[in-house]
């Protein structure tokens, strides 16, 4: 009787092996995070697109954020006395009540709610980390909330007078916000006249 014998694998086979085996897994799981990145909720995607978008540089020029609205149209209201000592930090933009209020850029929604001053509002928080401010809002879009991805030409919401705007004509107050402070968007509006978000669905 003679006894089989088995050899086995040389430690470069065995090797070679370990690594096929590697390589198929990181496949298998880069495809199937291929499969699901779309289907994810956009809050689980927003600290990537957070990330992303705080390394991109700050823009030099801005769509108007009001759909039908032409920055020619806009008067530069910088730093114009408001009530108890303030000075406007941001521009107003007048439109028709329920005109579409529009991203000005690509960002992701920080807060959508209400405040004293600027009635219905939202924040996005778009490149280099500025924030976005658009307030007096008549309504909010029924499909952003916190953590949502928006492109510039989505609606965020409309047009109206609320907060301490309320029985002035409708508008909107849009500011944008950085480390610094406060900065004028209406250099910026006027520099993007050649450009213009389109309302979203």
């Amino acid at each position: 009787m003679t006894e089989t014998s088995t050899s086995s694998p040389s430690p470069a086979a065995a090797f070679a092996l370990r690594w096929l085996r590697r390589l198929v897994v990181l496949g298998l799981l880069a495809a199937s995070a291929w499969w699901a990145w779309p289907r994810l909720p956009d809050p689980w995607r927003a600290p990537f697109h957070a990330a992303r978008l705080a390394m991109q540089p700050v823009p030099t020029s801005l769509p108007v954020p009001v759909a039908g609205v032409a920055a020619n149209r806009i008067a530069d209201t910088w730093g114009a006395a408001r009530a108890n000592g303030r000075s406007h930090q941001g521009v107003d933009i007048f439109a028709r009540r329920g005109t579409a209020v529009i991203a000005s850029t690509e960002g992701v929604v920080t807060r959508k709610g209400t405040n004293n001053l600027g009635g219905l509002v939202v924040w996005v928080m778009g490149p280099g980390r500025q924030m976005h401010y658009y307030a007096h809002l008549d309504g909010h879009a029924p499909d952003i909330g916190p953590g949502s991805h928006v492109m510039p030409g989505d609606t965020l919401g409309y047009v109206g007078d609320t907060g301490n705007a309320r029985g002035t004509p409708p508008h909107l107050h849009y500011g944008i916000y950085q480390s610094g402070g406060a900065i004028n968007p209406h250099p910026l509006l006027r520099a993007g006249m050649g450009t213009a978000a389109k309302a979203g669905p």
